[in-house]
């Protein structure tokens, strides 16, 4: 973990609440000159801190209306494999998430689909057929409440 002194904490606050921001904009805003706050950015992207800029799209409007959680557990054999089944995972741009758990189940997975059809076909002819699956339980969100990109920093 690398040491981020106050400055560093403002401008990775500040990014996080909107990448498109100059640097200009962003040494104002955590009163440092517009080059050491674009050397303190740089030796973060360098060092791993920031990962990458991206555009935030709302889901809905580009037809993904269906938000599911999907808890999978893996078989003997499966949990023998965890790296496959992982990479099998990532090659789904419907997940957009996935994780490993600790418990009774070995993964969670936070996929997107068109609607609850298209996700009963990625469910059958996708996830279901991955090796060492042996059960999955999908749970569909409703509404979403609360989400955010932005870490406590």
């Amino acid at each position: 973990m690398t040491a981020l002194d106050d400055y560093e904490k403002k401008i990775l606050r500040e990014l996080q609440r909107d990448a498109k921001q100059t640097t200009a904009e962003i040494a104002e805003k955590v009163g440092l000159s517009p080059s050491p706050c674009w050397r303190r950015i740089a030796r973060m992207e360098r060092d791993g801190i920031i990962l990458g800029h991206v555009a935030l799209v709302d889901r809905r409007a580009v037809g993904l209306n269906a938000h599911i959680f999907a808890q999978v557990k893996l078989n003997a054999h499966g949990r023998a494999n965890l790296d496959e089944f992982s990479a099998a995972i990532g090659a789904f741009p419907e997940v957009l998430d996935a994780y490993v758990l600790m418990g009774t189940t070995d993964f969670m997975l936070r996929i997107v689909a068109e609607d609850i059809d298209a996700y009963e076909r990625f469910f059958f002819d996708c996830l279901s057929k991955l090796p060492g699956v042996q059960e999955i339980n999908s749970t569909v969100a409703l509404s979403q409440i609360k989400s955010s990109n932005e870490l406590p920093i």
